[in-house]
């Protein structure tokens, strides 16, 4: 009891004596320093909760008060380092991170993935900014940074203080099933530039942000969650391609960077090894080649790309032992724990290794402001989350992603008249897009045909549109994540094409990729692309075909053939 109660006297005479750790600029420096409150910390660790300071555990608050116990138990027995949480909503993910921070023995990281902010894990109850393949159109890079910034505000604000974001994967495989709309395109460049000010407005907000998927995601066909992607280039593609933009943000102060799990002969020639257990990568190439001093993190360590040939806590060793900081959501960290110090027995590591980069975890920790501890406030708390000023923010994304890739002349001629016919295609009621444009045009009527309309639903409206000179369709999907594409019925498709061998202009809520599913909508009058199903994007969009909005925005990607990277008018 006197030594739990002199511990806390000497934290708290600390955090007394010190400005906010946060006040720092060079989070990298800052770790790699000395400081009264790391040490007095790290000095009252035993050696078993010093391992377990390298390890998170995932917690939800949709799935029950016995899951969200269960983690509690965890968290206070085993003395783990940090939490990710996933689903739920903002007022019980708060008092679940007061609970458990009031648990812990030492400050726990707080870490989500919100690559588009709180809204990638609460969708239904927080905002979310546009899908970084969108803002990997928007040429305005302030605007990323601001949404940084906003982002920052909105993870502190609920008790959050790490984002497994930005992800600088450089996406060139459109069928790529894991990456895709997460990343900012094809362009290791415009990455660099979008992941650059992403990461600074978090990390000016105070926010510890990681670059991910290192050594490169972005052209597999493979999604890790379910097996282990290889990636089979040279070491001069990797280095010039893949590996870029973590080179370049390492230099522009990068505080973290997540391990994808993938095997890559050209570095690492180990039968079945994953990326996030080699030394070759992590600290061969990572820390000693680019020279990288801020915290390495794995991707999460239950993923089958993972344990799949490395199962029982083997994984978790490697992990440790290829130079990974922290481990994320092992399969059972207790047994993982073990098995560390088992091989630190057997010499496979080093307490000097261990106690060093426990060392840098408290020192983020300190960075962070979590050695003085607040609890969340609640009250207002959804107010905050959603306050006007973040909205406009995300609408002025959205309007300034929007690109045109045919049609300026046929927008500018629109006659608002003219019997006009307003066709939402993939969706089963009214859209928000109709709803504008039908205040706009005088004389306009709406029509809509659902994902798997049938064929004689598809002919009905076809013959109808028949009647109509000016037409404007919506392609929307309203799928949970945008795919490369649509689950559109035979007949949908073949009415698509149909339209786009007429004077029709189109209007792309979903995916850029899925254009190259159409053959022949490179011929259409008109062509947008508005990237996501989202209404700030359908709004944009329709403030683009009522002459208050001109397009900016500049393809990320390269559709196809007709609409290639950097395309827009």
């Amino acid at each position: 009891m006197l030594r739990k109660a002199s511990l806390i006297l000497l934290i708290v005479l600390t955090a007394s004596q010190i400005v906010s750790a946060q006040s720092s600029s060079n989070f990298i420096d800052f770790i790699n320093q000395e400081h009264t409150w790391v040490d007095s910390v790290f000095n009252r660790l035993s050696k078993k909760d010093r391992i377990a300071q390298m390890f998170m555990v995932r917690a939800h608050t949709n799935l029950g008060n016995a899951y969200s116990d269960s983690v509690a138990k965890v968290i206070k027995k085993q003395k783990l380092g940090g939490v990710v949480l996933f689903q739920g909503g903002p007022v019980r993910h708060a008092n679940l991170i007061n609970r458990y921070q009031k648990l812990a023995k030492v400050p726990l990281l707080m870490a989500l993935d919100g690559e588009w902010g709180l809204g990638m894990r609460l969708m239904d109850s927080t905002i979310s900014f546009p899908y970084q393949m969108a803002l990997g159109a928007v040429q305005d890079e302030r605007l990323i940074y601001q949404m940084g910034q906003e982002i920052a505000k909105n993870f502190k604000r609920i008790g959050l203080n790490v984002n497994f974001a930005p992800d600088v994967d450089v996406n060139n495989n459109p069928n790529n099933p894991v990456i895709n709309y997460r990343s900012f395109g094809e362009n290791k460049m415009n990455v660099v530039r979008k992941g650059g000010a992403y990461m600074k407005g978090m990390m000016d907000g105070g926010l510890m942000t990681t670059l991910k998927h290192f050594p490169g995601h972005g052209d597999t066909d493979v999604d890790s969650h379910y097996d282990l992607p290889s990636l089979n280039f040279t070491i001069t593609r990797l280095d010039s391609l893949e590996m870029y933009p973590f080179k370049e943000l390492i230099k522009q102060g990068a505080p973290g960077v997540m391990v994808a799990h993938m095997n890559i002969p050209a570095l690492d020639t180990t039968a079945h090894l994953p990326s996030s257990l080699s030394k070759n990568v992590i600290t061969g190439m990572l820390k000693e080649r680019m020279g990288f001093k801020g915290l390495t993190f794995t991707d999460a360590m239950d993923m089958k790309g993972v344990v799949k040939y490395f199962p029982d806590g083997e994984a978790d060793v490697r992990a440790i032992i290829a130079g990974n900081d922290v481990l994320e959501l092992s399969e059972n960290s207790k047994r993982a724990i073990k098995k560390v110090r088992k091989a630190i027995r057997k010499k496979r590591l080093s307490w000097d290794d261990i106690n060093a980069r426990v060392k840098k975890i408290l020192a983020a920790k300190y960075w962070m402001g979590l050695n003085q501890r607040q609890a969340v406030i609640t009250e207002h708390l959804y107010q905050d989350l959603n306050n006007d000023s973040a909205k406009q923010l995300n609408q002025q994304l959205a309007d300034a992603a929007i690109t045109l890739l045919k049609g300026d002349t046929l927008i500018k001629q629109l006659d608002l008249a003219e019997k006009t016919a307003l066709v939402s295609i993939g969706v089963d009621s009214l859209t928000t897009f109709q709803q504008i444009l039908g205040g706009h045009f005088d004389n306009s009527l709406n029509f809509i045909l659902s994902a798997k309309a049938t064929g004689a639903e598809v002919s009905k409206v076809a013959n109808e549109l028949k009647n109509y000179k000016q037409v404007i369709v919506a392609l929307h999907d309203t799928r949970l994540r945008p795919q490369s594409k649509l689950n559109y019925s035979q007949e949908l498709n073949m009415l698509i094409s149909e339209l786009a061998s007429h004077n029709v202009l189109f209007n792309v809520f979903a995916n850029p990729y899925t254009i190259a599913s159409f053959p022949g909508l490179e011929h259409a009058g008109g062509l947008v692309v508005a990237y996501q199903n989202d209404g700030t994007f359908q709004k944009a969009a329709a403030k683009l075909l009522s002459g208050q909005l001109k397009a900016t925005g500049k393809l990320p990607i390269t559709i196809n053939s007709f609409f290639k990277y950097g395309d827009g008018l």
